[in-house]
């Protein structure tokens, strides 16, 4: 079993609260992912962010083909960090740890993500192919667009 992990940090020019307010709305999540993933949330983010909260969503990762996804958000510790795990969706393991850290002149972004892909030995031999790329891809585009709304550190 190969468990993967995809490790990300950011600066922007903010404080934690701004930082806080938009990452604990699920609803941000469309926001920060590109339009050809056809993210579409279906329950779950009708309120902050709490622990034991499910969110349900429809994405669109590769060939058009439409995929639902189930997190959980598994702990939460007000302006320093939250986790989701999904309970439903692609991978065979989806652990997502976003950490948020007051700095000088702003704030430290970390996301810490380790996941496990479904169909074995096919699936490993398809990570560095479709499924790391695209991931990065994913969190490049988080990136600029954060960049974008909140300006460079």
């Amino acid at each position: 079993m190969k468990v993967y992990r995809l490790h990300r940090t950011q600066k922007l020019p903010i404080t934690v609260n701004q930082a806080w307010d938009f990452l604990s709305d699920p609803r941000n999540l469309k926001v920060i992912t590109p339009d050809y993933m056809g993210f579409e949330i279906l329950s779950g983010a009708d309120r902050p962010m709490f622990a034991g909260q499910i969110i349900q969503y429809i994405v669109t990762p590769v060939l058009g083909i439409k995929t639902k996804w189930v997190t959980e958000i598994t702990h939460v510790i007000d302006k320093q960090y939250f986790v989701d795990e999904q309970r439903f969706g692609p991978y065979d393991l989806w652990h997502h740890k976003h950490f948020v850290k007051v700095i000088d002149g702003g704030v430290e972004m970390e996301d810490i993500i380790d996941y496990k892909l479904p169909f074995g030995i096919l699936g490993q031999l398809m990570h560095p192919i479709v499924v790391k790329p695209k991931l990065e891809e994913i969190f490049s585009y988080r990136k600029e667009k954060l960049e974008a709304l909140f300006g460079t550190y």
